[in-house]
């Protein structure tokens, strides 16, 4: 591979108007300067897609909250199913070590 000057070239203005591309003109804080019909703000459709777009993120995280509330009501009985058979479970366990220890009744109420 050859390496010359020609490659690294720039653009030659095709009528002389304009040299090497267009000119991006900065302010001295870093700023570009905008003119034209970009300067007035986003046109009417860019700002109702915008707006659209953010109706649509919102209806989504309502929807993925309902799903959520809904998941959790129905795990509430399972819940209290699993609470009721700890308890009785519990309950059974308490009773046998005291029957074991020799004691009458349910020692934990004396």
């Amino acid at each position: 591979m050859v390496w010359n000057d020609t490659r690294w070239r720039t653009r030659q203005p095709r009528d002389g108007k304009e040299p090497n591309g267009p000119v991006l003109d900065m302010t001295p804080d870093g700023d570009f300067v905008v003119r034209g019909p970009a300067a007035a703000g986003p046109t009417l459709g860019a700002r109702v897609m915008g707006i659209s777009i953010i109706v649509a993120v919102l209806a989504g995280l309502l929807g993925a909250a309902l799903i959520a509330l809904w998941l959790a009501l129905q795990l509430i009985p399972i819940a209290i199913g699993a609470g009721l058979i700890a308890y009785g479970v519990f309950r059974f366990q308490t009773w046998r070590a005291g029957k074991s220890l020799g004691r009458q009744g349910n020692w934990l109420r004396r």
